[in-house]
């Protein structure tokens, strides 16, 4: 069923070259994945909603009341893989290591139900596996220039001088300079003329269980021209993201297959929609899976020198939720 990177960049640069729409899905090792006409996804079961394109058709009821119960994995055990992020912090293999983990979910919503009802700039529904609800764009692409918009530190909106307190926080200044730094030499290798556009702009995000701010920043870049002949190439320059690896990238990569307790499969790969002339993608974060029967909802958060095990437990747990209200 999935094609390997290969056959991924070649189908893509075709559907990009003849001005065909097509879906795309790239796991997080950006070795597997799927490239699909509209027409394809949905004979196979895969909806999207990307900013309000979709090729969903159905409407489903939202229960009156819902359950959502999360079972998340012990301090202990998170404690056991943050305090080897930290021995390699300390050695200097790593500077920023999104650390992430499953937690096991109780609840009576379909994927259908939550792929229509979760307010989400971003949502993928593949087939009954899995559900996505991404606030995070991954790169856009409009009129020759690309465009990236990292999403990096989360806090309770109730918190008295929330936006104050996370935009003075230093370590929080810290995880989010490193990976704009990232993410600009990342669109370097594919695009000229990059610059921040935006630095530290914070999107207010309603959930079921709490409100949250979200900080995020805006890049761009000016691509070639003929670009379409080789948009494979630059989607996959661009992998894995930086906003859910960290830096630098690959020694990081490297320490998160050995430190995180499973595989992340499809979580943090990207998606996205190619319309014939523009695309928008995003990261698959807010990420529901079905697995040998139980649902797992996978989070995680930016691990520094500075940060306290305490704080990025809760982060973690703070971060299951559904955008549904």
């Amino acid at each position: 069923m999935y094609l390997d990177k290969s056959r991924m960049i070649n189908k893509i640069n075709e559907f990009a070259t003849q001005g065909h729409p097509f879906l795309f899905i790239i796991d997080f090792n950006a070795e597997r994945g799927l490239v699909l006409s509209p027409e394809e996804a949905s004979s196979k079961n895969i909806y999207f909603n990307i900013q309000g394109v979709t090729n969903f058709k159905k409407t489903p009821d939202l229960p009156g009341s819902f359950e959502f119960e999360p079972f998340p994995v012990s301090i202990e055990k998170y404690q056991t893989s943050f305090n080897k992020v930290m021995y390699y912090l300390n050695r200097g293999d790593t500077y920023l290591l999104n650390l992430t983990f499953p937690t096991e979910l109780r609840t009576n919503l379909s994927f259908d139900v939550l792929f229509y009802h979760s307010d989400a700039p971003f949502k993928l529904l593949f087939q009954n596996k899995f559900v996505v609800f991404s606030p995070e764009s991954f790169i856009e692409i409009r009129e020759g220039k690309i465009y990236s918009f990292p999403m990096k530190g989360t806090i309770d909106a109730s918190i008295p001088g929330a936006m104050q307190k996370i935009l003075k926080d230093q370590k929080e200044l810290f995880e989010h300079t490193t990976i704009v730094d990232l993410i600009r030499n990342d669109l370097s290798m594919i695009s000229k003329m990059v610059k921040v556009d935006r630095f530290r702009f914070v999107d207010h995000l309603k959930t079921n269980r709490k409100n949250l701010l979200q900080v995020s920043s805006g890049i761009s870049g000016k691509l070639e021209k003929g670009y379409r002949k080789k948009l494979g190439e630059i989607i996959f320059t661009l992998l894995p993201a930086g906003s859910v690896t960290g830096a630098p990238k690959e020694k990081t990569v490297q320490i998160i297959r050995e430190v995180e307790t499973y595989k992340r499969g499809f979580y943090t790969g990207i998606f996205g929609f190619w319309n014939g002339h523009s695309l928008k993608s995003a990261v698959m974060i807010r990420f529901i899976e079905r697995t040998n029967n139980k649902i797992f909802f996978k989070s995680g958060g930016g691990i520094t020198a500075g940060s306290n095990v305490g704080f990025e437990y809760e982060e973690l747990k703070q971060k299951v939720y559904v955008p549904i209200i």
